[in-house]
């Protein structure tokens, strides 16, 4: 997954026509941690039908504020620079219910096509 690593590069990243999905972690989350190991296989999975990028919260304090990024990890899905739709909740996430949000995802942005 690409790090964003500045507000600019966010922006920059969710500037596209392309389905776009920010993954918000931290170093410290178990919670994020436990979704490392899957991840690359569920961007592998969904390439041709989607971005994902991940930011730092830490990193990216004032961005997060300005999204409301509170629970980590969190994934939201942006399309021509506007939110399509957001997974958070305070529960560990599995594979199967990143893919459904994923699948979710794209379905919002296919119609939004239409």
């Amino acid at each position: 997954m690409e790090q964003i690593k500045t507000d600019e590069a966010f922006r920059s990243a969710i500037a596209s026509g392309r389905l776009t999905v920010a993954v918000f972690k931290t170093t410290w989350c178990p919670d994020c941690h436990f979704i490392d190991p899957f991840m690359p296989e569920v961007e592998q999975k969904y390439a041709e039908q989607l971005r994902l990028i991940e930011i730092d919260r830490d990193d990216l304090p004032d961005l997060c504020s300005e999204l409301n990024i509170l629970g980590i990890p969190s994934f939201i899905a942006f399309k021509n620079g506007q939110e399509v739709v957001r997974f958070v909740s305070k529960l560990r996430k599995s594979r199967e219910e990143i893919e459904q949000f994923l699948e979710r995802a794209l379905q919002v942005s296919d119609a939004l096509n239409s």
